[in-house]
């Protein structure tokens, strides 16, 4: 199967699956309950969005400068805006067709900045795993602060995948997936060592080679106060949007920081799950807030579109502007 058809494959997949997610939020809503949602909507304080905009916006320059500290270890010195214009558009692709967008920033850079594409995927992968600690430090968080809320409802969750026939959590089940986990990475490495001289397998080695050097850079940040610091900025902006955008409906504005960290839990879940958390993070979001009490089909489904929206007009309005600026900004620096 070639490339362009695998690409399409995954554009129709996840965009359906999207698509189907966002059926399951709005299906069981009557007139009644679009007339509420409108109503909700309606009365919301809609000009606190702004600032929600903004915060946004900022924790994406956050991470700009972010992916800079980590690309100096490699002796690479980008510009901001490239690097900003990069990321974006890596976004706005990730709208489409998921992880797509990672290449694309990375390719996208290397190509205006005469950097390694293969060392940037390292520095990728470093964000996403420091990315990973802060979901689940977020996770942690609003566990302790909303246990009673939430605890019951991922322990149901949870129960699904990884449940035993009396619906208790399954060690048997956590041990087989770690297994299978341990056996692929086994193999993969054999794979690569006995078979490295055919050129497929010589050119996954490169790139992996790439990719170890952009993690083991880590060792050498300069500026690793720096890099903590927007590190927790970025997640801390992402909960004050989050909180701000509670405050924006009358029924939410009452759950706070707490109800902030809980809705940003799942709805970072809705993100991984959809090309830009389409569907999904508006579902997750409606369900949380009728685990608070409150109308999961009106309240729950205003809020989680109003939120996901705010993200993606960001995503959409600034990757398109990026988009159109790229070739005039480099024009006279290539």
């Amino acid at each position: 199967m070639s490339k362009r058809l695998v690409t399409i494959f995954q554009y129709v997949f996840f965009f359906s699956l999207g698509l189907f997610f966002a059926w399951l939020s709005v299906k069981d809503i009557n007139k009644e309950r679009w007339a509420n949602i409108k109503t909700s909507v309606a009365q919301a304080r809609q000009w606190l969005f702004i600032p929600v905009l903004i915060i946004i916006l900022i924790s994406h320059y956050s991470r700009t400068l972010r992916w800079k500290i980590l690309m100096e270890p490699l002796g690479y010195k980008p510009s901001t805006f490239n690097t900003f214009a990069a990321m974006m558009i890596g976004y706005l692709v990730n709208l489409g067709v998921p992880r797509l967008g990672e290449v694309i920033k990375c390719t996208i850079l290397a190509r205006y900045e005469k950097i390694r594409a293969d060392k940037l995927v390292g520095t990728i992968v470093v964000e996403r795993t420091f990315d990973l600690i802060c979901l689940i430090i977020v996770f942690v968080l609003s566990l302790v602060l909303e246990g009673d809320i939430i605890g019951g409802y991922m322990k149901e969750k949870l129960a699904v995948f990884l449940g035993d026939n009396a619906g208790n959590i399954s060690t048997e089940k956590i041990i087989i997936l770690i297994s299978i986990f341990i056996v692929l990475i086994v193999a993969g490495y054999f794979l690569l060592k006995r078979f490295g001289h055919i050129d497929a397998v010589g050119k996954v080695k490169k790139i992996l080679s790439g990719v170890w050097h952009g993690l083991n850079s880590v060792r050498f940040i300069k500026h690793k106060g720096l890099f903590i610091f927007h590190t927790i900025l970025i997640w801390s902006l992402y909960l004050m949007g989050t909180t701000v955008g509670l405050y924006a409906l009358k029924e939410t504005s009452h759950l706070g920081i707490p109800g902030g960290l809980a809705t940003l839990s799942v709805g970072s879940i809705g993100m991984i799950v959809t090309p830009g958390g389409i569907g999904a993070y508006p579902l997750l979001v409606s369900e949380l807030m009728g685990l608070y009490g409150l109308d999961s089909a009106t309240v729950g489904t205003a809020l989680g579109w109003l939120l996901w929206t705010a993200q993606t007009l960001i995503t959409v309005v600034v990757g398109f502007i990026c988009f159109s600026l790229l070739s005039a900004f480099n024009k006279n620096r290539l």
